[in-house]
């Protein structure tokens, strides 16, 4: 009886362990006797608008690895030596990744990343003398397009612990993977990201391989992305901003796209790919002038006196103030025993009515206009109808939202009451306001749009890495808009084109190509008199319908030596587009090869 049970038990833990566990054992089993390696994908590929300039493409580079089971033990020391010596390496190195207790598997060992074709070429010429020594190739970025091109493409690096941590959901991330820091490369890392194939080899318990035979499947190359940038337009905005600390946009205001964004200083995408780039980097991190900030959306200004195309709608739209009755500048206005000046002084404007005190950018008429007979409440409604205090949407990982300032902020923030005084200084563009250089552009758009803000963006298309195929486009998208009659927006224009040929800026924006609408910003900083920020928004044709319009926004910071040179920078700018001319040409054509000294002439 007893007999009987056993044989049973044995009979039930057979079937068990052949049926109900057997395909648990199988798997296990395959795991043991295979070893898949990985081959990495490439990430996509990033060219400009026209699809015909890569920006950013892929390179050969070698991954070189060690094999400890395959050295012998006698020999360790010799063969790590010498291809320590080959890699320019310390051998103290090798020993770290190759500690004792690891020397006699068969498993491939990752000693460097980034290893040249010549360093290979030598491995490969003494590999009878370096026993488990191979290597693997491993793409690397190779950014085509460097200088200010850097803010918008970004640079790639090893995945991190928390972004691990927030990838994991989204699939395919390992903790070799490879990702977007910023820019282009992180905001869409996930449309760049391949897949990666691998190689199944029989091995036995060890690690060591034991059939030539392997189960192969080819990684799939990323995502090709096409950016709206225009590569010569950025190089002619790049080259006529400068080394001067601050930006440049261009936009095209019917859909949104971005033609161009500069920000100055910038960095070398392609630092990443050195092996010292730790160092490189802490020192880009710690300089003063912060080469790493895209000033053109992630640094806030006060808008200076671009913000009166704001309080001109807002006047307009409102019927606040008749806008044929003139307000007299005499160079200064005593409120709040204050003296407020206008930036000309005396005997200042003169009588002025809208047209004319956005022309010549007149203070006092804004001053008195916007405190008078608009109110705080107002200009704040409609600074954020026209974006202000909101997200752009800009499809970069980061972008300031400016701020507009209210009486009950100020109330609850500093526990003190609004003032006449803080409305004149919003009125002008001045005081808590702050704006980014692309939602200053946007401002622009809106006036060539009669109304619409489409959502500024930087990627055109998707495609099929290997068939170029579309596989996305993207479409012009409203983000803000309002009702505001079309003649309001016509007389907007009206003052604007007024400013390039009697205003504030008929010098300096005579342009024998194109007729240029546009307006001038000086924003005074932290109280001093002596530095000032420089702004010039503009758009052309103005004649033209707003399909082929641009609008251009220079802003160059008060760090830099004063010089009025925004409004130089912008007519460069418009020059070469139209013209089709580079820096030099577009120069030549305006007469601009002068050594340009101005004083505060203007604001």
């Amino acid at each position: 009886m007893l007999s009987s049970i056993i044989i049973c038990i044995y009979l039930f833990k057979l079937f068990s362990m052949q049926v109900i566990e057997g395909s648990l054992y199988k798997i296990q089993s395959k795991n043991i006797s295979s070893r898949q390696t990985t081959i990495v994908a490439q990430r996509g590929e990033i060219y400009d608008r026209n699809n015909d300039n890569a920006m950013v493409v892929n390179s050969d580079s070698f991954a070189v690895e060690i094999t400890p089971g395959d050295i012998p033990s006698v020999e360790f020391d010799t063969v790590t030596a010498k291809l320590a010596s080959i890699l320019g390496i310390p051998k103290s190195d090798i020993d770290e990744h190759v500690p004792p207790e690891v020397r006699k598997t068969f498993t491939p060992i990752t000693i460097k990343t980034n290893v040249s074709f010549s360093a290979i070429g030598n491995i490969a010429e003494n590999i009878n003398d370096l026993p488990g020594v191979s290597w693997i190739s491993r793409p690397m970025r190779n950014y085509i397009e460097t200088g200010s091109f850097s803010h918008i493409l970004g640079y790639v690096g090893k995945i991190t612990r928390d972004e691990m941590n927030q990838m994991y959901n989204q699939g395919g991330y390992t903790k070799n993977s490879i990702v977007g820091k910023i820019g282009i490369e992180k905001q869409y890392d996930s449309l760049l990201q391949g897949k990666d194939g691998y190689e199944e080899k029989t091995v036995d318990v060890r690690g060591r391989v034991l059939s030539d035979t392997s189960i192969s499947v080819p990684p799939k190359m990323g995502n090709k992305l096409v950016l709206t940038i225009d590569s010569r337009l950025q190089t002619l905005c790049e080259k006529a901003l400068g080394n001067r600390i601050g930006s440049a946009v261009v936009l095209k205001p019917s859909t949104g796209e971005i033609l161009a964004m500069v920000s100055y200083p910038y960095f070398d995408s392609n630092l990443f790919n050195s092996e010292n780039y730790a160092e490189e980097y802490q020192k880009l991190i710690k300089a003063e002038n912060k080469p790493f900030l895209n000033r053109a959306v992630n640094a806030a200004y006060a808008p200076a006196s671009t913000f009166k195309i704001i309080m001109s709608a807002a006047i307009l739209a409102e019927k606040a103030f008749p806008e044929y009755e003139r307000v007299e500048c005499k160079g200064e206005i005593e409120y709040g025993g204050r003296t407020f000046h206008c930036w000309i002084l005396r005997p200042g404007h003169g009588k002025l009515d809208l047209k004319h005190a956005v022309g010549h950018s007149c203070d006092i008429y804004f001053w008195q206009v916007g405190r008078d007979h608009l109110g705080i409440d107002k200009i704040a409604e409609y600074s954020k109808m026209f974006g202000f205090g909101q997200s752009t949407q800009v499809d970069l990982p980061s972008h300031s939202k400016g701020f507009v300032p209210t009486a009950l902020w100020k109330e609850r923030k500093y526990h003190e009451r609004w003032l006449d005084g803080d409305t004149m200084a919003v009125s002008i563009g001045q005081g808590y306001t702050t704006a980014t250089p692309l939602q200053v552009a946007d401002v622009m758009c809106m006036v060539c749009n009669g109304g619409k803000i489409y959502k500024p963006h930087l990627l055109k298309e998707v495609r099929d890495p290997v068939t170029d195929e579309i596989i996305q486009s993207v479409e012009p998208e409203v983000m803000f808009e309002n009702s505001i009659d079309e003649s309001v927006w016509k007389k907007i224009r009206e003052a604007l084109r007024f400013v390039a040929t009697d205003g504030s800026a008929k010098y300096a924006m005579q342009n024998p190509t194109v007729k240029i609408a546009c307006k001038t910003g000086t924003a005074e900083v932290n109280g001093y008199t002596d530095s000032w920020h420089n702004w010039l928004l503009a758009y052309a044709p103005y004649d033209a319908p707003v399909e082929d319009q641009i609008v251009v926004n220079v802003m160059v910071e008060a760090a830099n030596t004063w010089e009025w040179w925004a409004t130089y920078a912008a007519n460069i700018i418009i020059q070469g587009y139209f013209a089709n001319q580079e820096f030099d040409e577009a120069v030549n054509a305006l007469n601009f090869r002068w050594l340009i000294k101005p004083t505060r002439m203007m604001e």
